[in-house]
């Protein structure tokens, strides 16, 4: 039996795994509209986290044939998330954990406060070695190469937010699992060079099909066609952006690693007994129902047979180390996390306070008004999530927060 419900309305079916959660009225205009675009292969698989975003529903898996939407596969290229399992265990943590968020929150760059980078605390302003060097060895070379056609990007704040966090839903955990042994988890992406990049292909797919925008459901589902030299520069674009997010990922938990071994009364550990380190926001060359395809992967996480994958909850609740089922209606693929319940703005004006200082008690936060954007009850309950996609992973490990700071 079929754990999807499926929705009819555009050029291909829409398999949806949202029974017992939330699936708005915007999302399912988006939903359709995506499914009308003459480009999609077979059907469009939807996660439970699914909710509005731009051009295309978060949460959502889009398989296209000859072509790739920009918008759908985001701004945040290559955001994802990372978790590192290590021999400590809850007994070995001290009974106040603010020093240790303060730690954290000073070896990591992370928010913003605007101005040039040397001024902007999300931002590195002495640049340090293992990051300049990561970059030669890495990145440099694909940057340059994409700076050559186009010079714009060398404006951006590149070099410099390699190993930094960012700001909204990005975050640092320190969690215990089932069996109280304290994981590092982050989540974050390819930041402001990331933002650029997408950006500026998001307006060039407009531009090469001016003349048929108005055959489009959406502006914002303007699509480049595979062969053109666009969507070959924006390929490489991405994949480049990608491979920023997952470095950026990893300089962030070596970060993490030092600054907590630095905290006093902390016996020495290790931190490398489980490691994962997986997109949940990018676009990718994959094989599905007798086709090659490029998987967009919005919002959703990879979930192949025997793969492992982080799914978050809000920062309260819980979160899950998951193993892939490899269901083969979804394209291999399962929700990134508990996927918000309303915007950020309606979150501010329905609840205080004193609800976020509720919901997060026992978490060693933030828990003043700049982050009720981001309280436990602005996103879905993450136990429904994944009840919703039993079918598509099976949990590993269950995570529960107890030290957050937030981007």
């Amino acid at each position: 039996m079929n754990n999807y419900d499926l929705i009819e309305g555009g050029l291909v079916p829409i398999k949806a795994w949202t029974r017992g959660v939330q699936l708005d009225d915007s999302a399912m205009v988006q939903l359709r509209n995506t499914a009308g675009l003459p480009i999609i292969h077979s059907h469009l698989a939807v996660m439970p986290d699914v909710h509005w975003g731009l051009g295309a529903t978060i949460g959502s898996v889009i398989p296209t044939v000859g072509a790739i939407v920009p918008a759908a596969v985001g701004v945040d290229l290559g955001c994802g998330m990372c978790a590192v399992r290590t021999s400590l265990v809850a007994s070995d943590l001290p009974d106040s954990l603010r020093g240790m968020r303060k730690m954290i929150e000073q070896a990591v760059p992370h928010g913003r406060t605007g101005g040039n980078r040397r001024k902007d605390r999300g931002s590195w302003g002495e640049l340090p070695k293992r990051v300049s060097n990561l970059w030669t060895a890495h990145l440099d070379a694909g940057f340059r190469a994409l700076c050559a056609r186009y010079p714009v990007f060398e404006k951006t704040n590149n070099i410099h937010h390699l190993g930094t966090l960012g700001t909204g839903n990005h975050f640092i955990e320190v969690c215990l699992d089932e069996q109280d042994r304290v994981w590092f988890m982050l989540h974050s992406g390819s930041r402001g060079v990331g933002n650029r990049i997408a950006s500026i292909f998001i307006e060039k797919a407009k531009q090469d099909m001016q003349a048929h925008l108005g055959n489009l459901p959406d502006r914002d589902l303007a699509y480049l066609s595979e062969g053109s030299p666009t969507f070959e520069d924006y390929i490489e674009g991405v994949g480049w952006a990608q491979d920023f997010a997952r470095l950026n990922r990893q300089v962030m938990m070596e970060l993490v690693i030092e600054a907590v071994r630095k905290v006093r009364g902390l016996p020495r550990f290790q931190a490398d007994l489980m490691a994962v380190n997986c997109h949940h926001n990018y676009v990718e060359r994959e094989h599905h129902f007798g086709a090659d395809c490029w998987v967009t992967r919005k919002g959703a996480l990879r979930a192949g047979a025997g793969e492992l994958g982080i799914i978050p909850g809000s920062m309260g609740a819980k979160s899950f180390i998951v193993r892939g089922k490899g269901n083969a209606d979804s394209f291999h693929s399962c929700s990134h996390g508990a996927g918000r319940a309303m915007s950020r703005t309606e979150a501010k004006r329905r609840y205080s306070i004193d609800d976020h200082i509720q919901a997060t008690e026992g978490v060693e936060c933030r828990k003043d008004a700049a982050v009720i954007d981001e309280t436990p009850m602005a996103y879905k309950d993450i136990d429904k999530v994944m009840q919703a996609q039993a079918d598509l992973v099976d949990v590993v490990h269950t995570l529960k927060q107890v030290v957050c700071v937030k981007g």
